[in-house]
């Protein structure tokens, strides 16, 4: 694992798609800003969040959950691409070029998650167990009574 999250050649891959679906969509007018715009910058800012966050906690189900939230947001960005091309914001190659970006990044996020399972699985095997202990039962009847002797109180005393 590197040793910090900036350190992530997914995260890096991740930023760079956002930033540049940033400066695009910075220069659109005010409505398509509005509608499409600001949808699609928050899904894809949203693929590196998650990645971070991600790197950020300690249980292995918290990680794999945010690394599917992100690919998750990699659905929704394509989702928005889409809308871009059909209302004209952006060109259908420029549109086609983010598309093989992010299924990259989706096949990344894929190889990521599946290193995660495999540490996990690592480390469960590496993990101290006791044998379960055995219980016995009696009947009721079987128990003395009393229960502690004089002897044994006097003891416990002392």
């Amino acid at each position: 694992m590197p040793a910090t999250f900036e350190d992530l050649r997914v995260l890096k891959s991740a930023e760079e798609i956002a930033d540049s679906v940033w400066k695009i969509v910075v220069r659109w007018d005010a409505f398509a800003k509005d509608v499409v715009g600001k949808q699609i910058s928050r899904s894809a800012d949203s693929i590196g969040a998650n990645i971070a966050e991600s790197f950020g906690r300690y249980n292995f189900g918290e990680k794999l959950q945010f690394i599917y939230y992100s690919r998750g947001s990699i659905f929704e960005t394509k989702f928005w691409l889409n809308r871009t091309r059909e209302r004209g914001l952006i060109k259908p190659d420029k549109v086609q070029e983010y598309v093989n970006r992010l299924t990259d990044l989706a096949r990344q996020l894929n190889t990521f998650a599946s290193s995660l399972k495999t540490v996990r699985a690592e480390q469960k095997l590496k993990s101290v167990r006791e044998n379960q202990g055995e219980y016995l039962t009696i009947a009721l009847d079987d128990i003395p009574v009393p229960l502690f002797s004089e002897e044994e109180f006097n003891w416990l005393a002392s």
